[in-house]
């Protein structure tokens, strides 16, 4: 769904959210509970129906959302006390409340790249957009190790390219033995270590779709 409100605009199909014309950088558990409030608008939806969908059977404390709460009134210009889009359902949840616009989709074409994550024999496909990497429930690239930060670094890819870059951590971020310290330009193979934890970036572009063969 492509949605319109205020001078935002949410993106399904891409899980992009634009700010006044620019590509917003929101985390994706963030995202995904912007989508839900509009998906559910104008009613409220409780705190366990968003644990639900965010979190599936992971326990997670009510810190997290609200946490991911203060991020997207951040980036979509909302306040607490004043709310033009987002209200508090105080002792039952949250519930979308300011005018919202849905728009038809537009014709895209065919994704044509592929990236993904390699870690210990493990493969993470990236979507198009944010994905972050660290030691929070919420993070898409989750890395359960002492010296990763909750929010430790987040990779922005779009169609044929793909940037890394540094959320603050403590132990820092590495690209190809070099310390990152603003977002930097990520190649097919690239090394990248986030605190002790080394990780492989693959980005390759897909294969023509396959031809139908008539019988001879």
């Amino acid at each position: 769904m492509r949605i319109r409100f205020g001078e935002c605009l949410l993106d399904s199909a891409t899980r992009q959210l634009h700010v006044r014309g620019d590509l917003a950088h929101i985390q994706p558990k963030a995202f995904q509970l912007l989508e839900l409030l509009l998906e559910k608008r104008p009613r409220a939806v409780s705190k366990k129906q968003i644990h639900s969908r965010l979190w599936p059977g992971t326990f997670v404390s009510d810190g997290t959302l609200t946490s991911l709460l203060v991020e997207l009134r951040r980036v979509i210009g909302d306040e607490a006390r004043h709310p033009l889009f987002v209200r508090t359902v105080h002792g039952f949840g949250y519930a979308f409340c300011g005018e919202a616009l849905e728009e038809p989709d537009v014709a895209r074409p065919v994704r044509a790249w592929s990236c993904w994550i390699l870690q210990a024999g493990r493969r993470t496909v990236l979507q198009p957009g944010e994905t972050l990497i660290g030691r929070d429930p919420g993070a898409e690239l989750y890395i359960d190790h002492p010296s990763v930060s909750r929010r430790h670094a987040r990779i922005i890819a779009a169609e044929g390219s793909a940037a890394l870059e540094d959320l603050g951590s403590k132990n820092g971020t590495r690209l190809d033995d070099r310390m990152v310290e603003a977002p930097a330009a990520l190649h097919d193979g690239a090394r990248i270590v986030v605190g002790a934890v080394a990780l492989t970036f693959r980005m390759v572009p897909l294969p023509p779709s396959t031809e139908t063969v008539a019988e001879p």
